[in-house]
């Protein structure tokens, strides 16, 4: 996949741009004109649609969990104080006094057992009872959260 850079530009207020782009899949492919949506930073949210949400309608300010990731599956939204974590399939926001029950997302990270074995650093799950005391509790819910729906 071949993605031209982008030469079109349209920045929104809420914190986001989106860019138009030319995907090829190889160079003798003539191209689909995508419309993706990025952080001012550069980092991707996804599509206008998703970015219009995330951004205008829910105030929320997308950033990456990690900082070799380029994706944005977190963010947070000043107005609600609240972490919000997010992927293609659901999104769920934190706030102080957010308490992990038996079943919830956070508490499972979504990699199978034999995975984990082999990779303990990538079990980003939060025990039943955690409780959220302060804003960076909330945010490493919603980190666990976004890990977890991913």
């Amino acid at each position: 996949m071949i993605k031209e850079n982008s030469k079109v530009i349209r920045k929104y207020k809420a914190g986001y741009e989106i860019r138009k782009e030319l995907w090829k899949i190889d160079s003798s492919d003539e191209g689909t004109i995508m419309k993706q949506a990025y952080t001012p930073n550069g980092d991707y949210i996804g599509n206008s649609k998703i970015a219009h949400m995330l951004c205008a309608k829910k105030g929320i300010k997308p950033e990456i969990t990690k900082e070799n990731h380029c994706v944005c599956s977190i963010g947070f939204c000043e107005k609600e104080q609240k972490w919000f974590g997010w992927s293609h399939r659901a999104i769920f926001g934190f706030g102080i006094g957010a308490v992990v029950k038996e079943g919830d997302c956070v508490a499972s990270s979504g990699w199978t057992p034999e995975y984990l074995k082999d990779h303990p650093e990538e079990d980003l799950s939060l025990p039943v009872g955690f409780e959220a005391k302060n804003l960076d509790d909330c945010k490493r819910m919603a980190i666990a959260f976004a890990e977890s729906v991913s």
